[in-house]
């Protein structure tokens, strides 16, 4: 083993260690913590970012990303409906379920994903992209991350006028509620498959069609063989994006069974807030938030300890984790200053974005869709075309 690899061993027995000690203090907290070093690891091995998916399509005409973000859509879709079904078994009632991420639906949903769209682009990473590639050792995803909890925070400033403008009196459209489970699970199913098709007929078009590379397949002389050859594939050979995006799926599934959908920007707004009550700036008491599902602004109470905290902290672990055993994790610096003009500002973008959408690319987008909610699919709708229009901008800018 390398000392990089003997490096994420120990990174992981502190996981362990953490996992042990909030066990014993708070069930919820271990919980949390399990599920965030679950889904930091998979997004690091897969390398799976929502940024790189819109503006590979855009820029190269390469669909490989995206159709690991359709298949993760697609599979969590119908655990989602599953469990909702079970929660609000007569949706012609107009009951909403719980939990599930059927925000307002309005403008602010577009102006949300619009935002969104172009500044993880200019950024170079969405918000979980970022997070991960912190892990890695990016010095201009740090950055960026920075940039997002500032553009948390003026969010914050302005949500009680969007809130009494635009938010309260938005409608939360459901699509059980009009074509019960089954039509709702179907037309959710079917437009995602065309969604798959259209990338195809992108790539195909485009002609940047580029195979997946061949893993080693080296043969075993034995159990301890067979289980370096596993351990090797897991830990250190990269994922491909369709397996890891049904993963993300999965685990978002199983999430949402026990609390919640996946989300976390509601927990950095609480790290801003609270940063910024230590000089004075926090925003007034936020309208509605206590309300609304989704990633909403959290006040800062006080607290330390909160269980979206060893979530969004054991992504960030499991990722340095991941990066450390594959070898791949380095100190980058970026060569030109502009860079962390570009990163900051594209986070400041991502931030406000997903503080007006309650949710960024995860809570708007891979947990709003499979919610079956139609401020998912508006949210994805103006994400893309502001990915788009972000791709267009690094052109010039580069």
């Amino acid at each position: 083993m390398s000392r990089s690899a003997w490096f994420a061993v120990a990174v992981w027995a502190a996981a362990a260690g953490i996992y042990i000690v909030t066990h014993r203090v708070d069930t919820q907290f271990a919980m949390y913590w399990v599920f965030g070093l679950a889904f930091g690891f998979v997004l690091q091995r897969g390398r799976f970012c929502f940024a790189s998916a819109f503006r590979d399509l855009f820029l190269l005409g390469w669909g490989r990303n995206m159709k690991g973000v359709l298949v993760g859509l697609a599979v969590g879709s119908v655990g989602f409906g599953l469990v909702m079904s079970r929660q609000v078994p007569m949706a012609f009632l107009d009951i909403l379920p719980p939990s599930a991420n059927v925000l307002p639906l309005g403008i602010h949903t577009a102006l949300g994903g619009l935002l969104f769209g172009v500044g993880m682009v200019v950024a170079g990473g969405c918000v979980s992209g970022s997070l991960y590639r912190m892990g890695e050792g990016y010095v201009a995803s740090w950055v960026a991350f920075a940039g997002v909890m500032g553009g948390l925070l003026a969010s914050a400033h302005t949500w009680n006028w969007w809130w009494d403008t635009v938010i309260a009196s938005s409608p939360r459209w459901w699509l059980p509620n009009w074509i019960g489970h089954p039509g709702a699970l179907a037309v959710t199913l079917g437009a995602l498959a065309a969604a798959y098709v259209a990338v195809i007929w992108m790539e195909q078009r485009g002609g940047m069609v580029v195979p997946s590379a061949p893993r080693s397949q080296e043969p075993t002389t034995g159990v301890a063989s067979e289980l370096r050859r596993v351990a090797r594939g897991v830990f250190v050979e990269g994922w491909g994006i369709i397996p890891a995006g049904a993963v993300l799926g999965g685990l978002n599934v199983l999430l949402f069974t026990a609390q919640e959908p996946w989300g976390f920007t509601g927990e950095v707004s609480r790290w801003s807030i609270g940063v910024a009550s230590l000089v004075s700036l926090e925003p007034p008491t936020l309208a509605g938030v206590a309300d609304l599902p989704g990633c909403v602004f959290v006040p800062a109470d006080g607290s330390f300890f909160n269980h979206m905290l060893f979530l969004v902290t054991g992504m960030w672990l499991a990722s340095f984790a991941g990066a450390l055993g594959a070898g791949e994790f380095k100190i980058r610096i970026p060569k030109r200053r502009a860079r962390y003009a570009q990163s900051l500002g594209g986070g400041v973008f991502m931030g406000y974005g997903s503080g007006l959408a309650m949710g960024c690319t995860i809570g708007a987008f891979f947990s709003g869709i499979p919610s079956l909610a139609v401020n998912g699919w508006v949210f994805a709708v103006f994400l893309g075309i502001g990915a788009w229009i972000g791709t267009h901008a690094i052109r010039r800018i580069q």
